[in-house]
């Protein structure tokens, strides 16, 4: 009974918004998109697009997303959303993760994208255009992937942080105590390997078009550099999540390096309690701006 009416509720909710979707305006770049992806098709073998393509979504994607971290830091006014103020970026820091980032992405990332071809052959995941699923169902596609994610790193992050695996492994990520956008994938290749299981997951249950790997992989380049960002700036649209924990949740691991082992949400952190030390400095920081604006 409760299976049937859940899958009802979805059923309706699916429905409401595909009839929702039909008011709104035509996208216009939905043309210029249509045309690039069948030109794709049509000089590129399937193998090229799976490998090559997952390669370049995945190097201009975390580049990109990157940038405006990057910037933050030469301008002035950006320093007040910086949560760690004494402890500024430094070019020798950003260098030694950029050369880290490197070795990983060519070395440990590609070999794992190189058999993305065999996996949509297997699975038969379609490439076709008309194949492809409408935003709203890719939108939760993305959020499904992201819950199995989040769960998955909980776990096994929380795992890695044991006395007796930390030092071989996790604390080269933990090399920097206040944390910078493009350290979010400086980490140990074991590493790389055991929290990154977790993002094929949600690809193995929910994929039906490659534009699901894509897509999935911008959205978890988006939140993962921007919990590792340092900064809390207002504003942020990914803080329009449902349960987002968000840069200022997960700088404080890295600050603590006790609790706040989610990577997405907050959920987890709160169902075990291992974010009562999070919750315990948030009451301390509020009880001190209040003394501070009581003496101003």
């Amino acid at each position: 009974m409760a299976t049937n009416n859940s899958v009802n509720i979805l059923n309706s909710a699916y429905l409401a918004v595909e009839y929702i979707d039909s008011f709104l305006p035509d996208n216009p770049l939905q043309q210029p998109f249509k045309n690039a992806w069948n030109y794709m098709l049509d000089n590129y073998t399937k193998f090229q697009i799976a490998t090559w393509g997952s390669l370049i979504v995945h190097e201009v994607s975390y580049f990109l997303i990157c940038v405006p971290g990057f910037v933050f830091q030469f301008i002035p006014y950006m320093q007040k959303y910086k949560i760690q103020q004494d402890k500024p970026e430094t070019w020798e820091k950003q260098w030694k993760c950029f050369k880290t980032l490197l070795f990983n992405h060519f070395f440990i990332q590609l070999p794992l994208i190189c058999g993305t071809y065999y996996f949509t052959e297997y699975f038969n995941i379609p490439y076709e255009w008309e194949e492809m699923p409408r935003w709203y169902v890719l939108v939760a596609q993305c959020f499904g992937c992201a819950v199995i994610e989040d769960a998955w790193h909980y776990f096994l992050h929380r795992l890695l942080h044991h006395k007796r695996i930390y030092k071989y492994i996790h604390k080269v990520h933990h090399e920097f105590v206040s944390p910078f956008g493009m350290q979010a994938e400086y980490a140990h290749p074991l590493e790389t390997l055991i929290l990154g299981t977790g993002f094929f997951i949600g690809i193995v249950v929910f994929c039906n078009h490659v534009i699901l790997l894509w897509a999935w992989v911008i959205c978890r380049l988006m939140e993962t550099i921007d919990v590792h960002s340092g900064y809390d700036v207002p504003l942020n649209p990914l803080h329009l999540v449902p349960f987002y924990a968000g840069a200022r949740f997960h700088d404080f691991h890295h600050m603590n390096f006790i609790g706040n082992y989610a990577s997405t949400f907050t959920w987890w952190d709160r169902i075990f309690g291992t974010d009562s030390q999070f919750i315990a400095y948030k009451e301390k920081e509020k009880k001190q701006q209040f003394v501070m604006k009581k003496k101003a």
